[in-house]
């Protein structure tokens, strides 16, 4: 097999990207959003936390794991990874930008 071989290219994840990675891309993104409103939609939220905005939300999300159900630990790994993975793909672009 010679290095400049089609088949098998030396430089991985450089090569151009085609709609199937965009459709794989998209269709991820958006099962991992209706999996966030599926598990908002579904945990107990504790009876001394009632969230009505965005940062009642992030506050009380620590407190979910307090009440023992898998959704409410899914929430709130799922809140406070949202954010993580959205600064992971900022970073991951201005990254691009600069090489």
């Amino acid at each position: 097999m010679g290095q400049g071989s089609k088949r098998f290219p030396t430089h991985h994840g450089y090569g151009e990207v085609r709609v199937s990675r965009y459709l794989v891309l998209y269709l991820g993104q958006i099962g991992w959003l209706v999996l966030g409103a599926w598990l908002f939609a579904t945990a107990f939220w504790p009876s001394a936390c009632t969230p009505k905005d965005l940062w009642e939300v992030i506050e009380c999300s620590v407190a979910l794991p307090e009440n023992g159900g898998w959704h409410e630990a899914g929430l709130m790994t799922w809140i406070w990874s949202t954010p993580i993975l959205v600064l992971l793909e900022i970073s991951r672009r201005w990254s691009k930008k600069d090489g």
